[in-house]
């Protein structure tokens, strides 16, 4: 009989919505959300639901408690496979791909934008899973720590990627050889954290800010943000060349300018 998930338990995800904003709440307090496959299933059902909702323009993942995510659930882990078992690779394996990965996967493809909203730490995959948002807002409690190698392990989340392309890859280096946990400010300072705010209020008001914005053009620079990470700046120039084409013969930018004429606020419709 298989092991793996064939639907995630609700309860371990919390799903709203405020405005054209959705909201996933990892809601596992008891392992400071630690994370199992029926959870990353969830995150990736439900951001994958975010890319076909047209009212939905910005999604905001956090973690309800003390954690945004203390990383993977490690007990839980261990009752679906032993180390040393004949196929414990190959299960492995399938797990970090369809999993783990399809996670991370799913937050950087989505065409809108998606901000991650800490309260507390961000550990091991919980970091990468922070990590591969496009923002990440923080109160005080925030902290970040690429703890892998206090385990014997390596970052798997995609966090060999995008950590240095945040922090530098001399910082890189310091904290994933260290597994130290970043402060708030710090975070900030470095750049892991966009803004610090008081409330889970203010991320949120942040969040319909952002949602607000014309959604083709919130697409284009996503895309192009994350294309030009692996390509040459000419490259960049044709994507800019690509997109901006594309937008110049869009409803929004028509708005756009009509709401600046007329000294309104603009009505965006992502058409």
């Amino acid at each position: 009989m298989s092991t793996e998930p064939s639907q995630a338990p609700t309860s371990d995800l919390l799903v709203s919505t405020q405005g054209a904003v959705r909201i996933l709440a990892m809601n596992r307090p008891q392992t400071k959300n630690g994370l199992t496959l029926e959870l990353l299933q969830a995150i990736i059902n439900e951001v994958q639901a975010a890319g076909t909702d047209d009212n939905i323009r910005a999604v905001v993942l956090t973690g309800k408690g003390e954690a945004f995510s203390s990383g993977l659930d490690f007990k839980a882990a261990m009752s679906l496979v032993q180390a040393g078992t004949a196929d414990f690779a190959a299960q492995t394996e399938n797990r970090m791909r369809n999993y783990f990965h399809a996670a991370v996967r799913a937050l950087t493809s989505l065409p809108k934008p998606v901000i991650a909203f800490l309260d507390g730490v961000a550990a091991g995959f919980g970091c990468d899973l922070a990590l591969a948002c496009d923002l990440r807002i923080g109160t005080k409690r925030a902290r970040f720590g690429e703890i892998f190698i206090k385990r014997g392990l390596m970052p798997d989340g995609g966090g060999t990627y995008t950590l240095p392309r945040l922090v530098g890859l001399g910082r890189a280096f310091d904290l994933m050889l260290t597994g130290d946990i970043v402060e708030a400010e710090e975070s900030q300072r470095i750049g892991l954290l966009s803004r610090i705010v008081e409330t889970e209020a203010d991320a949120l008001a942040f969040a319909e800010r952002i949602a607000a914005g014309p959604p083709l053009v919130m697409a284009e620079i996503k895309h192009a943000l994350y294309a030009g990470l692996g390509s040459s700046f000419d490259a960049a120039l044709e994507n800019e060349v690509r997109g901006q084409l594309k937008l110049l013969q869009s409803q929004d930018f028509i708005e756009g300018v009509s709401a600046f004429l007329m000294k309104r606020p603009p009505q965006f419709s992502g058409k």
